[in-house]
This record gives structure tokens, C-alpha cells and sequence, in this order.
């Protein structure tokens, strides 16, 4: 069973003091069959409490504010995870019974928030695209291969063009972007075709492999095949993500998974930093630039303030609330 060290620092850095900083945090990676967590550790400036609670896709969520004055705030996560490989699906001919198995998923919960696609105004070329990769006997196995495929080849792995805010129709007229991209198109096909389709947050480990998007957050796809559950699809890399994948959370789309989100009180500019350093089970270790500026594909925190923040505020103690009840 691979080990892996994983350290994810995020820092943010104020033009002036600010206060009351309320976050969400989701650092905490899942716990299965196939990956088991031997040792987390959570250093946040200030020491604050952190709430931690499931939210409504699985995920274990953190909760904290940090309420004095201050001009930088530092969340730094430790993790040594062990991961499984998980045997791959055996073909089948019967591609009908499997494909009129999802059919039946789709008033089934939890499916039927992993099926719900966007409309957005390419749809009709998406979809005639869609039709002519869907062989003739095709397995929704085959299937979900052929599309990550397609995102694969047909779209251009370029850092900066996109945001966390960049919609379908953007991506597509690109036909580039980065991991998050690829995840949500690749999503979007799964999902046209009545293929449940998560959007999984993560890491790719260890980065000595040349694949994209190693050393750093990573994002990529789990989409659900009858007779053996859910598999997962790195369409930015066009492989299977196994044993060196490390997930942390699942969603619709980076909306629900983003690692940390929050508000504060004060000046708007800000600067954002990330860096992720990875150690194999050898003992060596490979990590990104010191400190380096986020990637499109980060979270940066929403700035609100006045009476937005008061909401966003409410909000967020509202939740705590409902969980201590």
C-alpha cells in the first residue's frame, strides 16, 4: 500500500488589518476501504476552534473564525494517507441491462444530484459530439473511457485562461483550461448520457510522474458504472486515478469542494498563496516553488463586506448551530 506525506499551506496576506475572519475549510481527506488517513494535523494562525461537520455530499467540513485584527492568516495541513488500488471493471457484454440499470438511478438518491447537467448554449454541438463517440454495443464503461478521452485530446491544458468562476460555454468556446475545466466538461458528458458523474477534489500523488497537475490541488471526475460502483476519471492526465490519487471531497462541481472559502471584515486587496509539498514512502520529497502565488484552479476567499458580510456571517453560525443541536 503506497504512504504518502502531504503539506498544504494556504496563506493570505491583507493590505491592512482585518478581523473577524470566518472560514470554511475542507482539508480533511476521505476515509474508506481504499484510503485510510494515519495522521492529520491542522496549525490555523490564532489557534482558533474549528467545528468540523458532514455536510450534504459526505464531505467532513471545518468551521472557525478568527475574530482579532490581523494581517495574515496561514492554514497549514499535514496528512500521511495510505492508499489501495482498487481492481478495475470487468467488461460486459450485456450493455443493455447495464444501460437500463442507470436509467432506473435516475429518481434514486444519491444519484440524482450526480445527474443533473447545465444547459448552456453549445449543448446541441456537445451533444451531436456525444452521439457519434457512443458506439454501437458501447458499455457505459466504454463509454465514460471514450469521453475522457475526447476532453483529453480535444482540449488544451493552459493555466491562467480560466477562473474558478468560468462557465461551460467559456470552456468550451476555449477548448482549454485547466484540471477543474476538464472535470466539469467531462461531468457535463457523463451526465448528458445517464452516467452519475461526481466532481472529486485532490491530490495527485507522488508528482514525479510528469502528469499535470501534480504537486497541487488537483480535480478530476468519478462517474458510476452498474455491477461496480464508482470509478474514477482524470480526464486532464486521460487515466484511470487509483491508488496515487488522494481524495478529499466530492460534489456536483468545484462550488461544493472547494478546500478553503470565507469572508472578512476590511480592506479588499489581498494576496493568496498556496504551496503543497509531497513525500513518498521512500523518504524523498518532491514540493512546488516556495510559497507560489495560486494556481486559476484555487479557491481565493470571497471578499464581503457591509451587509453581505453580515449574511455570510449569519450564515455560517447558523450552520454551526444546526450541527451542535
Amino acid at each position: 500500500m503506497p504512504e504518502f506525506n502531504i503539506k498544504h499551506i494556504t496563506r493570505y496576506t491583507y493590505e491592512a488589518l482585518v478581523k473577524d475572519s470566518v472560514n470554511h475549510i475542507i482539508l480533511y481527506p476521505k476515509e474508506d476501504e481504499y484510503q485510510k488517513v494515519l495522521k492529520h494535523d491542522l496549525k490555523i494562525s490564532g489557534h482558533p476552534r474549528v467545528d468540523t461537520f458532514i455536510d450534504y455530499y459526505g464531505n467532513k467540513v471545518g468551521f472557525f473564525t478568527y475574530s482579532e485584527r490581523h494581517r495574515e492568516l496561514e492554514i497549514y495541513s499535514e496528512l500521511t494517507v495510505s492508499t489501495t488500488p482498487k481492481a478495475l471493471p470487468i467488461d460486459t457484454i450485456f450493455s443493455e441491462l447495464e444501460w437500463t440499470d442507470l436509467q432506473n438511478l435516475r429518481f434514486h438518491v444519491p444519484y440524482i444530484d450526480y445527474l443533473k447537467w447545465e444547459a448552456f448554449n453549445s449543448l446541441p454541438e456537445l451533444q451531436g459530439i456525444m452521439d457519434g463517440l457512443l458506439k454501437k454495443e458501447s458499455t457505459p464503461y466504454q463509454t465514460a473511457l471514450n469521453y475522457c478521452n475526447y476532453v483529453y485530446e480535444q482540449f488544451n491544458y493552459i493555466q491562467g485562461v480560466t477562473t474558478v468562476q468560468t462557465k461551460l460555454d467559456e470552456i468550451w468556446q476555449l477548448k482549454a483550461g485547466v484540471c477543474q475545466d476538464f472535470a466539469h466538461i467531462l461531468s457535463q458528458m457523463l451526465r448528458m448520457a445517464n452516467i452519475p458523474a461526481k466532481y472529486v477534489s485532490g491530490y495527485i500523488c507522488p508528482n514525479k510522474n510528469g502528469m499535470r497537475g501534480e504537486g497541487a490541488t488537483h480535480a478530476w471526475v468519478e462517474a458510476y458504472i452498474p455491477s461496480y460502483g464508482w470509478l474514477g476519471l482524470d480526464p486532464t492526465n486521460n487515466c484511470i486515478a487509483n491508488e496515487t490519487y488522494v481524495r478529499l471531497a466530492f460534489g456536483r462541481s468545484f462550488n461544493d469542494c472547494s478546500p478553503v472559502k470565507g469572508v472578512y471584515k476590511g480592506p479588499s486587496s489581498h494576496k493568496l498563496t498556496v504551496q503543497v509539498i509531497v513525500s513518498y514512502d521512500n523518504g524523498v520529497t518532491e514540493q512546488l516553488d516556495p510559497i507560489v502565488e495560486i494556481e486559476p484552479e484555487q479557491p481565493a476567499a470571497p471578499i464581503v463586506q457591509g451587509n453581505s458580510y453580515r449574511r455570510n456571517l449569519e450564515l455560517m453560525q447558523q450552520i454551526q448551530q444546526q450541527q451542535q443541536q
